[in-house]
């Protein structure tokens, strides 16, 4: 068995930095030229696509053609239903208010503003998180028991944040639920399913590069800072403090699990 390819895989690592950059800057054109920056959310999931398709041409000849392809497709699909899913969720919407609060703050040009903490920002986060997506794919052993490990925590992940944004969307369209928390089908087992299964996801693509452990140690920060983003960072903690004054959120919150799927409980403190 081959080596790690450690000057293919730098090379790798311009090139995808150069990927999530252009989607990033191309974005934040279409965000000037429309008024409304929370196009940004839309390139998250793209950009992670653009990397796994740069990578995927590059590291022909260097990786396992099985796990370069089962890689590419795992992040490809993610990314594409994310964007997708966002863009839907966004239609006929102006500016996300959390945008609008961080650009009203804005010192000097708000464009430059814009470019530097979100748009630039972002392109380094995908960068960073896409570690696994990249190095995956120059691992050259064959596919074993880490892949199955790997399809089987990307697809639970898969199914909890598509059916739960399903789910959610559902709730929002009918105008008896407006106002009202949404705490139905995985909702009640978790405050928050798509971002469990985004965790899912990301430890599911790093599970594939297990087959090396240089290119596991190179990953390792990837399942580690987006597992922080998810739980204490802009995902879980931000949207939380946002809904925490809504009417019958607390009750909410006292019976069902903050994170890990778990049966909703009648009583209890809150987690």
């Amino acid at each position: 068995m081959n080596g790690f390819a450690w000057s293919a895989f730098g090379g790798n690592l311009a090139a995808a930095a150069g990927a999530a950059l252009a989607v990033l800057l191309v974005t934040f054109a279409v965000g000037l030229r429309t008024g409304r920056h929370r196009v940004v959310d839309v390139a998250w999931g793209t950009a992670f696509a653009a990397v796994a398709l740069v990578t995927y041409g590059l590291s022909a000849g260097h990786g396992d053609a099985a796990r370069r392809l089962v890689v590419t497709v795992l992040t490809v699909v993610w990314g594409a239903r994310l964007a997708g899913h966002i863009a839907w969720r966004g239609r006929g919407h102006g500016e996300d208010p959390r945008y609008a609060r961080m650009l009203a703050k804005a010192r000097g040009n708000p464009a430059l503003y814009a470019l530097r903490t979100v748009y630039l920002l972002q392109a380094g986060l995908v960068w960073l998180v896409s570690l696994p997506v990249q190095a995956a794919q120059y691992v050259s052993a064959p596919l074993g028991g880490e892949a199955v490990v790997a399809v089987l925590l990307w697809t639970t992940g898969f199914v909890f944040e598509t059916v739960g944004d399903f789910q959610l969307a559902r709730f929002k369209a009918d105008p008896r639920h407006r106002g009202l928390i949404m705490d139905r089908g995985l909702w009640s087992w978790t405050r928050h399913p798509n971002y469990f299964g985004d965790f899912l996801v990301w430890w599911g693509l790093f599970a594939l590069t297990c087959g090396d452990w240089q290119a596991a140690a190179v990953a390792c920060a990837s399942p580690l800072v987006m597992s922080y983003l998810l739980i204490g960072g802009s995902g879980k903690r931000l949207l939380e403090n946002h809904l925490a004054h809504r009417p019958g959120y607390a009750a909410y919150r006292a019976r069902t699990s903050g994170f890990l799927p778990l049966p909703p409980r009648r009583k209890g403190p809150h987690r």
